[in-house]
């Protein structure tokens, strides 16, 4: 955990540290499924302050919360209707300075989830755009004429399904939206937008928040033309952000996303949080150009600190030399750049269910990635091991799922309540009914089970984060080429002080690989790391890892 809070005048302040997020672990909760604080079965703000204390027990730097804001929940959040209140399901105002303030007294940072490329359709802004076409906010939101018959603007299609265009009867036009058509992209190139948006961060700062995490942040800004964007080839697809079965993933998005004008917004952002010492991290989802995106928006210092990458949220379970690959093409076109990785979300099934993950395997690879260079994501319950939850089709609540099902499940599954208790009711998320089941092949797993169990996952979790925040190498130094040899992935990390040689055998069976030549000692005891032999090799059993310090003297 990051150093001791101060206390100011009554309100718990943070370090200051410009540089805190760099190699951060950050903990992600989704709050309609972490803990119900008053029994109605939706997870709310006083929920999460009272679980807080099981959040920094594992050593995590800082939170980051899914959208709270009032919104009408179409998409559960992701559509807003007021940027600067909390929605009464959640609590209020008041409940979230009381989280914050609780958090800081804990040591975690807080970091909320900012929709800034769309609203919902029942935000003002977008009553008052689609009222006429002569208002003060007549040009906040996407508008474009039809085409001659009638038909949308160009070819842009959404994410959740269908054209990103929605008639409007009001206007005789079509307004874009990129996910479902209750959420009308907000106009960038429109000034008055920015400035607006702008407030939003600088009211959440102002409110006590160290940072944000930008949903779609390559979103923000469209082709000002409108051209249509041209068909991807069949063996160029790769159904990262979408599934295969969407035909969005059939389209070059040339135009609808990815522009460049969306770097001087970046560059304002940037500008109000290094005033509060606040940070950001990006989701840039986009298919073909997702890493080179994340270089341009995370380099240069004066943009966002850090931006998801998407490689390691995929369905493909990343072996030695898929990692290895992974991280050439981070060298190559992010070098000054700095990812947040991460293996689950609420996006994308548990990783795993994706990767169908023995216990051994989720501990190999979580060791890794508390060994990369870069910072970390971690979403509630993975530290439990979670599986993905089964759901049927009468249970699903999001709209994506039921729009694909049954070859796309949706997001559901990863989303079901948190357990905490597997004896109490509900798994003790809930004394109500939970707006979606808890899942029993979860209460196994649940927090108070594996508190008593010293093998558990969850312990792990503590001891490898632990482990990255004692070696300054590990959580902000320089990264080697990262090589794969057979199933083992390996690399050094040093900084000034010290250079560490990680190797993870991602296998389930038996692998060898060669030491760098040096004086190494053996450290990630705790971790199950294993010792050089006399032959100057490793010889790692099934999923298991081996770190080294060098000594200098």
């Amino acid at each position: 955990m990051n150093a001791e809070a101060q206390t100011f005048m009554g309100t718990t302040q943070m370090p200051k540290d410009p540089d805190w997020w760099r190699g951060a672990v950050i903990y992600q909760i989704y709050p309609r499924s972490f803990q119900d604080s008053n029994g109605d079965g939706v997870g709310d703000l006083n929920g999460i302050t009272g679980r807080l204390p099981h959040v920094a027990s594992l050593g995590v730097d800082a939170i980051w919360i899914s959208p709270f804001f009032t919104s009408p929940m179409k998409d559960f959040g992701y559509d807003v209707s007021d940027y600067c209140d909390v929605d009464p399901m959640f609590g209020s105002l008041a409940d979230f300075d009381v989280l914050v303030d609780t958090a800081h007294q804990l040591g975690l940072r807080v970091m909320i989830d900012l929709v800034l490329s769309h609203t919902s359709d029942q935000h003002p802004w977008f009553a008052e755009s689609r009222a006429s076409k002569d208002n003060d906010r007549a040009n906040w939101y996407v508008w474009a004429d039809a085409k001659p018959d009638g038909t949308p603007p160009n070819n842009w299609l959404s994410i959740f399904g269908g054209s990103a265009w929605q008639w409007d009867a009001r206007r005789c036009q079509y307004y874009l939206h990129n996910f479902l058509t209750s959420q009308p992209d907000l106009n960038f190139h429109e000034p008055a937008v920015q400035e607006a948006l702008l407030k939003v961060v600088r009211f959440w700062l102002d409110r006590g928040v160290d940072g944000f995490r930008l949903d779609t942040i390559n979103f923000y800004i469209h082709d000002k033309q409108l051209r249509d964007n041209p068909a991807l080839a069949e063996e160029k697809r790769n159904p990262i952000s979408a599934p295969a079965v969407n035909p969005y993933t059939w389209q070059e998005h040339l135009y609808d996303k990815n522009q460049p004008e969306n770097l001087d917004f970046l560059r304002k952002l940037r500008k109000i949080m290094d005033e509060f010492g606040a940070a950001a991290v990006g989701e840039v989802g986009d298919d073909l150009y997702g890493l080179d995106i994340l270089g341009e928006y995370t380099s240069g210092g004066d943009k966002v600190q850090m931006s998801y990458a998407f490689e390691l949220l995929s369905p493909k379970q990343p072996d030695a030399a898929y990692v290895a690959d992974v991280m050439a093409l981070v060298d190559e076109k992010a070098p000054e750049g700095w990812v947040c990785w991460a293996f689950s979300n609420h996006d994308v099934p548990r990783h795993v269910s994706r990767w169908n993950l023995p216990d051994a395997a989720a501990r190999a690879y979580i060791t890794l990635m508390m060994c990369l260079r870069g910072s970390v994501c971690l979403y509630q319950g993975e530290e439990l091991g979670l599986p993905e939850a089964e759901l049927h089709f009468e249970d699903l609540q999001d709209p994506y799922g039921i729009q694909f099902w049954p070859e796309f499940k949706g997001r559901d599954g990863c989303r079901t309540p948190m357990v905490w208790d597997r004896m109490a009711l509900n798994g003790g998320f809930s004394a109500g009914v939970p707006w979606l089941p808890v899942s029993q092949d979860h209460l196994p797993r649940a927090v108070g089970e594996q508190e008593r169990d010293p093998g558990a996952l969850l312990h792990h979790y503590r001891k490898t984060i632990a482990f990255r925040h004692s070696h300054a190498a590990l959580a902000k130094g320089t990264q080697s080429k990262v090589q794969a040899t057979g199933s083992i992935v390996h690399f050094q990390r040093q900084s000034d002080t010290e250079t560490i040689f990680v190797a993870v055998n991602l296998s389930g069976e038996p692998a060898q690989v060669a030491m760098p030549e040096g004086d190494w000692h053996q450290i990630g005891i705790e971790l199950g790391s294993a010792a050089g032999f006399p032959d100057g090799r490793l010889h790692l059993g099934p999923w298991q890892p081996a770190m080294a310090v060098l000594h200098r003297g």
